[in-house]
């Protein structure tokens, strides 16, 4: 994320930075319930509902009006992480997650989605470097096998949106292709 704000500074794009489930204290609160582990199992519909109240009030006190003023929004995850967590890895029907993204959405979706693509074995070593795991990250691998395969899958279902990175690769390759994405987003959009 770091990364990309730095490339749209540079390149004078007006924009914010934000993450789901979060950005704003309300939705913040919301995060903490959802990522701390806890000996209570959470319901998949209350987690859903959880990750809708958060991005509904993200929506409305941060997207919409940066979106009015003309800004670019840079979200670490959006709705598409429902369909591949709730949907993919907790087998959450997906019409039912599409009809709240409706609901809370509306017809706003991202113009752009950079998907980081690692096989689960690296990308669970990468987080156990970073210290104590959330209660996703403590989800079992065919957990994460589905939450990967839901996200690929929506990688070839929206081509027009979605770019696949090999995160696999050394930290500089993966920013050569994401400069390389960045920079195609920056010259569609100075098309429009």
């Amino acid at each position: 994320m770091a990364f990309i704000a730095d490339q749209l500074q540079q390149s004078n794009i007006d924009f914010i930075q934000t993450r789901e489930p979060g950005g704003t204290p309300l939705a913040e609160d919301i995060r903490e319930l959802l990522l701390q582990p806890r000996t209570e199992s959470v319901a998949e519909n209350a987690e859903l509902l959880l990750m809708f109240a958060a991005r509904a009030q993200h929506i409305d006190q941060v997207i919409e009006p940066a979106l009015s003023q003309g800004k670019w929004v840079l979200c670490d995850r959006f709705t598409d992480a429902t369909f591949a967590y709730q949907g993919g890895g907790r087998g959450v029907a997906m019409q039912k997650i599409a009809e709240l993204e409706q609901w809370v959405q509306g017809e706003l979706r991202p113009d752009f989605t950079i998907l980081l693509d690692a096989p689960i074995a690296l990308g669970m070593e990468r987080a156990n470097k970073r210290g104590e795991l959330d209660r996703f990250e403590q989800e079992q691998q065919d957990f994460f096998e589905k939450v990967r395969t839901a996200y690929l899958e929506l990688a070839t279902a929206y081509p027009q949106r979605y770019r696949v990175v090999d995160a696999a690769q050394f930290l500089e390759q993966v920013q050569i292709d994401i400069n390389t994405i960045v920079t195609e987003m920056i010259t569609l959009n100075n098309r429009r």
